[in-house]
């Protein structure tokens, strides 16, 4: 386990689990929010983003945090491990909503409401972007490590049993 994925629905947990991780194994984490978004609320180029996730893929060993349904392929070539957050939307909007006001460190402003854009994209995420991750997974899943969670305490467990 020295190149890892950590994918699923906005609010569910992923950079909390990134973090933590990290700290257990020692290995570099790069949180794909902070690498697209820029502080003015813009976002850098397509071609730029991949340039910067194909720098990371050279390095020996990543974790790589967020979903960007657009890359997940491309991560999924890379990866020797994946972690899938499948929770509940309804646990997913809560997360999302909990963070609102707080400073986060894997983006570069502090968000103030939930917009209605991104309550959609949670909301529709299990039917627009589930089945293509489980599709992937499917393809790929033979050379690949893969952890399902569907709860934040399956997460907290598989944690635990790391040293």
């Amino acid at each position: 386990m020295k190149k890892i994925i950590i994918i699923g629905c906005p609010g569910s947990g992923k950079t909390t689990f990134a973090e933590k991780l990290s700290n257990k194994t020692g290995l570099p984490l790069f949180h794909l929010d902070a690498i697209w978004h820029k502080p003015d609320k813009t976002h850098i180029s397509r071609e730029e983003f991949d340039e910067r996730i194909k720098e990371i893929f050279d390095m020996p060993e990543w974790i790589i945090d967020g979903n960007y349904s657009r890359t997940i392929e491309m991560r999924l070539k890379q990866c020797d491990t994946v972690f899938l957050f499948d929770l509940p939307v309804d646990v997913c909007i809560q997360g999302a909503t909990d963070r609102i006001g707080k400073g986060r460190y894997d983006m570069p402003w502090i968000e103030t409401k939930l917009s209605a854009e991104f309550k959609q994209t949670i909301e529709e995420f299990p039917s627009t972007a589930l089945p293509v991750i489980y599709e992937l997974l499917e393809q790929y899943k033979a050379e690949k490590q893969v952890f399902i969670f569907k709860s934040r305490e399956e997460a907290d467990g598989y944690l635990k049993s790391v040293r």
